[in-house]
């Protein structure tokens, strides 16, 4: 009797920590589908009176610019994680298998990495790309992005690897196969939770990116959407409905890719936590 009524209580637990979770974005979505004359009702009103989608319309699907600013994001974060997938899948597989000098102080140096502010790179960053003449540009954004989520990547697939037996590489090397070969169509496909986690990180870190995009472009036409959220935040007040409507298409592929690979990516985050 005692056990049920724990695992009553757990449930509990769990259905309110999920509520207070959810509850912003529902209050987000609420908000998105309010007029303007509901948003500063006092009381409250938890369950919109009067639902309209005026705010989608107007802001989403008639407003090109913002149509521009979602793909521009898309363009980032797709970008953002194909090279960092390209750079940190390799990298971490040298560091567990090639017997490579200073390989403890890389590790360091990707850790302490991660405790850094995007802040710090950002002026350093403007001061290099105005050089090469990456301001303003998709490539800019994705290689500034990059070197965030790269560290990150390396350090999530680095477990993956050392979880593999090394007798596979060996088995390779007797078939015939070079360690370029060995690493694409053998280890590489064996590690398919932890490509999918790293990648869906990945693209958020650049579909969320705003300090870079804010510093790196001045044009429209190159901005994300993260940028095009503040067209609704004026000196005179703010377009709550519009701005969550946004808001919320926003969060749209974010909730998608989560449901998506949730296995995936619950697997491989437990997975590269336990394995050393």
């Amino acid at each position: 009797m005692d056990h049920r009524k724990s695992g009553y209580g757990a449930m509990f637990l769990a259905i309110l920590s999920t509520i207070l979770f959810l509850f912003p974005i529902y209050w987000m979505f609420a908000t998105s589908i309010k007029p303007m004359s509901d948003l500063f009702a006092s009381p409250p009103h938890l369950i919109p009176r009067d639902v309209t989608f005026a705010a989608y319309l107007e802001n989403v699907f008639k407003n090109p610019y913002i149509l521009g600013y979602i793909g521009n994001s898309f363009l980032i974060a797709c970008g953002t994680m194909v090279v960092t997938l390209l750079l940190a899948a390799p990298a971490a597989y040298a560091l567990t298998r090639l017997n490579l000098r200073g390989k403890g102080l890389i590790l360091i140096l990707l850790l302490a990495s991660q405790m850094l502010p995007n802040i710090m790179l950002a002026m350093p960053f403007f001061i290099l790309f105005s050089k090469l003449g990456l301001l303003n540009s998709f490539l800019g954004l994705i290689i500034a992005n990059t070197t965030v989520s790269l560290p990150f990547a390396v350090l999530v697939l680095r477990p993956f690897f050392l979880s593999i037996p090394s007798v596979l590489d060996d088995a390779a090397a007797i078939d015939g196969c070079n360690k370029w070969t060995t690493f694409w169509r053998v280890i590489l496909p064996l590690i398919k939770p932890g490509m999918l986690t790293v990648g869906a990180f990945c693209f958020l870190f650049g579909w969320g990116d705003f300090l870079f995009a804010m510093l790196l472009t001045t044009e429209e036409s190159i901005r994300p959407l993260t940028l095009g959220l503040y067209k609704f935040i004026g000196q005179y007040g703010t377009q709550w409905n519009n701005l969550m409507a946004v808001a919320t298409v926003a969060a749209i592929p974010i909730v998608i890719i989560f449901i998506t690979l949730q296995k995936y990516i619950v697997s491989g985050l437990t997975s590269g936590a336990v394995k050393d």
